[in-house]
């Protein structure tokens, strides 16, 4: 089955603790501190590949995790960072948080996005000794990684797409031009969910063309099957607009799915359209259509049945369809540009932690208020030192 849509959990490395340690060396009776800094917790990754075709492979609700940093250790040493999470999403995949804003929209293939990002590792005791301060005998906990709800939603990549009226002959049509073998049977909504096929030219040129499930009329408003898969005809850079002609009042058919196209936006009432007038086999005369309008830009009469007209259907799509330019894959480490969004750590973003002279503060600082009153809870004194960062200052009431 299809699976256009997937939410996930995603949910980013803790960061690792920074190491609290002495030098113990035979010859070095008051060796100083030597802890190392955590290490960092690994990303929530997404990358686009041309393998996967649809997102099937993501289980409802499913949750992400990314490896935790290790701790850091002795002699200076660091912990190892976490191991990023890396899924591979369909070309085309978009990115939306629970805000319904976009994250990143993967349309290339190679292109990479960091969803969430790991907490970094704290420092060890090491990074805090001074003059005047030789032996600190605390470091940093690591930080929590970043935590959100996002939501991926595939629209299609297909150089052109069928459109119309359920039993308008758009499976059998993409039978006849492409490899695909959808499901076609002499009744509506056959198709259920949309399918992709190959076009090839005898130059070795293809073109991938989709079948998206029939509109009726309200399709823009919920009506129907079609109005879950519009989306899907945003990326096509040419309409096939198929009619089934053996019924009459083809201008009145094209007329009910235009307006559909209209009503839902994204740019298809824009878009460069073909018509097609299939089942001219069940016809005595051609059928007529008179619509005069700029993006109509050829019209086919043809018969899905015998397979009248489609080979100069076929041959017209490398002609119709202009020449993309090839896009590179993005490089490993390249993430895509219009990331605008990342979702923020659900943890509060600083901790407080009792010291052998008093107290130390973690991460974000907090408010002066919020801090002053979470320090009077956990039973500050005057003189107490409290250290903020590197910044060591002293209780005073």
């Amino acid at each position: 089955m299809f699976h256009d849509r997937a939410k996930l959990t995603v949910i980013a490395g803790k960061g690792g603790d920074g190491s609290i340690h002495f030098r113990r060396e035979k010859f070095v009776p008051k060796g100083g501190p030597d802890g190392g800094d955590g290490g960092a917790g690994g990303d929530i990754v997404l990358v686009a590949t041309p393998h996967r075709r649809d997102l099937s492979g993501f289980r409802a609700n499913q949750k992400v995790r990314a490896g935790r940093g290790g701790a850091g250790s002795g002699s200076l040493s660091t912990g190892e960072d976490g191991e990023d999470a890396v899924l591979e999403v369909p070309v085309g995949t978009q990115v939306i948080d629970a805000d319904e804003r976009l994250i990143a929209d993967l349309a290339h293939p190679g292109a990479r996005v960091v969803v969430a990002k790991g907490g970094s590792g704290g420092r060890g005791n090491k990074r805090f000794a001074s003059p005047t301060r030789q032996t600190p005998r605390y470091a940093e906990i690591g930080m929590p990684g970043e935590e959100g709800v996002i939501e991926l939603r595939l629209k299609l990549l297909a150089d052109a797409a069928f459109v119309g009226l359920p039993n308008a002959g758009k499976s059998s049509l993409l039978t006849r031009i492409s490899n695909a073998r959808p499901k076609i049977a002499e009744y509506p909504f056959t198709t259920l969910s949309p399918v992709l096929g190959t076009v090839e030219s005898s130059e070795g040129r293809q073109l991938v063309v989709a079948d998206v499930p029939g509109l009726i009329e309200g399709a823009s408003e919920g009506i129907g099957l079609g109005h879950e898969f519009l989306a899907h005809l945003e990326r096509a850079r040419l309409l096939l607009h198929a009619i089934d002609a053996s019924e009459g009042d083809a201008d009145d058919r094209w007329r009910t799915i235009d307006t559909e196209l209209a009503a839902y936006g994204g740019g298809l009432d824009e878009r460069k359209q073909v018509v097609i007038l299939n089942k001219i086999d069940l016809n005595p005369e051609p059928p007529a259509f008179a619509i005069d309008d700029e993006r109509i830009i050829r019209v086919f009469r043809v018969s899905a049945a015998t397979g009248a007209g489609i080979e100069d259907l076929r041959r017209a799509l490398f002609e119709l369809v202009p020449q993309e330019e090839v896009v590179p894959a993005l490089a490993e480490t390249e993430l895509v540009d219009y990331l605008v969004y990342r979702p923020q750590a659900a943890r509060r973003s600083f901790h407080v932690f009792r010291t052998e002279t008093g107290f130390r503060v973690t991460g974000k600082p907090p408010s002066p208020e919020q801090l002053e009153a979470i320090l009077k809870a956990a039973g500050v004194r005057e003189g107490d030192e409290v250290q903020l960062g590197d910044e060591v200052l002293e209780w005073q009431k």
